[in-house]
């Protein structure tokens, strides 16, 4: 099979602007992604779809792959399907898969983009895998800025929420907290079916892509990831990222990429 790895990147973050290009130990923070996802070898290629020419020549720079896409998309989903359709028709031919590797996700290994798309091989009825990961702490099961899950006995998510989900209100022993972690792989066909239907509700209120297919009585195939990693919505989470890179095991094998 062919597969394709996206990360959407732009400089107009909504709650960090300029993120891509903050710098961590050194190093852009897409350069991070891109240096990192680069490690997947099943991925047949790789490139960063951006509207910001700054990212486009910075990824060139490294040696790296990047297409410029509009700078009207408001989904990440939108960028990805955009630069997918460009690079089929540049090299002629069609992909068999898309994952979509968010680009503020500077700890990823390469395992978790293998682990998101490994299941669209096995089985060609499953259209969109989805990562997720085990909460430990009761401050990021509260916020917002990380999207949580709850899943059926199939591994087949039911709802995405920014909110803490299940409750703990009326519950106390323990329960298992889950959070999305956007590594998200589409069936090429699926991810422009997606792009076609139009926003749902529930997506609109949550700022959740994956709710408009649950919204649509679709399946979003939810894999648990053993692999930590900590996305970087605001500067503060920069600087925490930071002090956790320190000892982070893949960087001695790219840190003298500028």
């Amino acid at each position: 099979m062919k597969i394709l790895g996206i990360i959407p990147a732009r400089m107009n973050s909504s709650r960090f602007k300029g993120k891509p290009m903050a710098k961590i130990l050194g190093t852009p923070m897409i350069g991070h992604c891109y240096l990192r996802s680069k490690m997947c070898k099943e991925l047949s290629d790789l490139y960063v779809a951006t509207c910001d020419q700054e990212i486009f020549d910075y990824i060139h720079s490294i040696g790296g792959k990047a297409i410029m896409t509009s700078n009207s998309h408001e989904r990440a989903t939108d960028r990805a399907s955009e630069a997918m359709l460009k690079i089929e028709k540049e090299y002629q031919f069609k992909f068999d898969a898309i994952v979509m590797i968010q680009g503020d996700e500077p700890m990823l290994v390469p395992q978790m983009i293998l682990e998101s798309f490994t299941p669209i091989i096995k089985d060609r009825e499953i259209k969109v895998v989805n990562l997720m990961s085990e909460i430990d702490n009761d401050d990021e099961f509260k916020d917002p800025n990380e999207v949580k899950v709850v899943i059926n006995k199939r591994n087949e998510a039911i709802y995405f929420s920014r909110e803490a989900i299940p409750s703990k209100k009326k519950y106390e022993n323990k329960i298992t907290k889950l959070k999305q972690v956007c590594i998200i792989s589409f069936e090429r066909d699926y991810l422009i079916k997606f792009n076609e239907m139009p926003q749902t509700n529930l997506e609109i209120i949550e700022s959740v892509d994956m709710m408009r297919v649950i919204e649509n009585d679709e399946k979003v195939k939810m894999v648990l990831t053993q692999s930590k990693t900590w996305s970087v919505d605001t500067e503060e989470d920069l600087k925490k990222v930071e002090q956790k890179m320190l000892n982070d095991n893949l960087i001695k094998l790219y840190k003298s990429t500028k």
